[in-house]
């Protein structure tokens, strides 16, 4: 504004031209001959900055339009921008112009939209699922729907069977379905039938979480053995379609009635495995029974643990202690799942790496960020 006040005595001084004075003060003519015209008419307050806000807007409401809406809204809580506005434009003429954008501002402005908490979702499955063509070369696992037994406990039936012969390799009846629980089953179904190349599961826990590429630590343990861990789509059970045809046949014999405790429902579930692999004849088997077909895998339970291995393209880095890797300058989060383990990270365009944890993508480092992150 003093700058302002010194242009106005310039001008008023007249020792040099109008050109030459805006040229000095670097404004246009336009915009000097705006400043003396404020001047003139407002005096020295005429040349302060003014307010950018329009003095009308198409979308400014009434105090009475406002309080339209926030009574159509009181009234039809359930109700939304668009259904309101169908209301409103019957009982209000006035409001022919309002929108639904200018309706849900209200409602966000004076606290009548509730907001949604968005679920955390677990990340996708990146790659195609495997085929399943000898025995062993899938694993189907999941938890057949939770029920009641008489003792008005809950059972959780954790069911392993191997997609190409259908044998159903376990049906253990859990008190409570976590990871401890159901990799102690696991164990001895390694034990008994040895490694298969591939165990496909859906995306609830204990199976996979919210880490990058959905790892979970049984999935964790599953690559350290030589599994490669696959899910199904979320709200696509067909992918898993053989397992869960099998779990109908279970519910329908081996459920109803429940067994008396865990105890007698496990008897249950034991008879009713040894049924369906050894009598039960199998359409898709050509009428035999899935033991027929179904034999245990040449690859038995290691003793110990291994770290998958990369290629020579790989870039390796080892997860410290806080979950984190060392990149260039910077420190990446990757996960606390993996602390201990090396991690692969191979380049697949200019600045973007592609990291995994052997067979499975956790997401992609961008070297053009300001700070590089793991990303989906």
């Amino acid at each position: 504004m003093e700058e302002r006040a010194r242009f106005i005595l310039a001008c008023r001084d007249e020792e040099d031209s109008f050109t030459a004075i805006c040229e000095s003060f670097g404004i246009s003519r336009k915009t000097g001959y705006k400043w003396l015209e404020r001047y003139d008419a407002r005096g020295i307050g005429g040349l302060a900055d003014e307010s950018r806000v329009p003095a009308t807007h198409p979308r400014w409401l009434t105090d009475a339009a406002v309080d339209a809406v926030i009574e159509a809204r009181k009234s039809r809580p359930t109700w939304g921008p668009k259904k309101l506005q169908t209301v409103l434009l019957a009982t209000h003429p006035e409001l022919a112009r309002i929108g639904i954008s200018t309706i849900a501002g209200v409602l966000k402005r004076y606290g009548l939209v509730r907001t949604v908490r968005r679920r955390p979702r677990i990340p996708r499955y990146s790659e195609p699922l495997g085929a399943c063509v000898a025995p062993n070369d899938v694993w189907c696992a999941d938890f057949k729907g939770h029920f009641a037994l008489l003792d008005r406990k809950r059972c959780y039936p954790l069911t392993i069977s191997d997609a190409a012969s259908r044998f159903l390799i376990k049906c253990e009846g859990l008190r409570v379905p976590d990871e401890a629980h159901v990799r102690k089953h696991f164990e001895r179904a390694f034990v008994e039938f040895g490694i298969p190349r591939r165990i496909r599961t859906d995306n609830g826990p204990p199976f996979a979480s919210r880490a990058p590429g959905g790892l979970s630590r049984l999935a964790v343990w599953w690559i350290q053995l030589g599994i490669t861990p696959e899910r199904i789509e979320p709200g696509h059970p067909e992918q898993n379609g053989r397992h869960e045809r099998m779990h109908r046949t279970l519910a329908a014999e081996a459920t109803q009635p429940p067994g008396r405790n865990l105890r007698a429902q496990q008897r249950i579930f034991d008879l009713f495995r040894q049924h369906y692999n050894e009598q039960r004849p199998h359409e898709a088997l050509g009428q035999r029974p899935p033991a027929s077909v179904y034999s245990s895998s040449r690859n038995p339970m290691p003793s110990t643990l291994a770290c998958p291995e990369y290629g020579p393209d790989d870039v390796v880095r080892l997860v410290s202690c806080n979950g984190r890797i060392r990149w260039r300058m910077a420190r990446v989060l990757v996960s606390p799942l993996l602390i201990g383990q090396p991690v692969g990270a191979r380049c697949i365009a200019d600045g973007r790496w592609e990291l995994r944890f052997g067979p499975v993508v956790l997401g992609i480092i961008d070297e053009r960020r300001k700070e590089p992150r793991l990303v989906a």
